[in-house]
């Protein structure tokens, strides 16, 4: 069992009182220093063996996304995403992110 950052599950016939029933659409993970090499190849492989569509990885420190998407049944990686990029989702229609917004320093 793995606990992603964010997941995203478009059919609500899916979600019960514990939870999900099956995968979700999307997953986020936003990396921390705390996480390790081994803890990101165990996800990877449960998202990708449970089917998720989209899988989202954030590197906050180096100001990053990297994408992957589900193609009959493996992980496809993106390009790597940064400033100036917007990125659309290909399972949720009309969901779009513009990381300048999500990057831009706080003052």
């Amino acid at each position: 069992m793995v606990q992603p950052d964010i997941c995203v599950i478009c059919d609500p016939k899916k979600i019960d009182e514990a939870g999900c029933i099956g995968a979700p659409d999307l997953v986020v993970e936003i990396l921390s220093p705390g996480n390790n090499r081994k803890e990101l190849q165990s996800k990877y492989e449960v998202y990708e063996e449970s089917g998720v569509k989209e899988y989202w990885i954030f590197q906050p420190e180096g100001e990053f996304l990297l994408v992957y998407i589900l193609k009959n049944g493996k992980f496809v990686p993106s390009r790597l995403f940064t400033h100036g990029d917007v990125v659309k989702s290909t399972c949720i229609a009309g969901f779009e992110l513009d990381l300048e917004d999500i990057f831009r320093k706080v003052e």
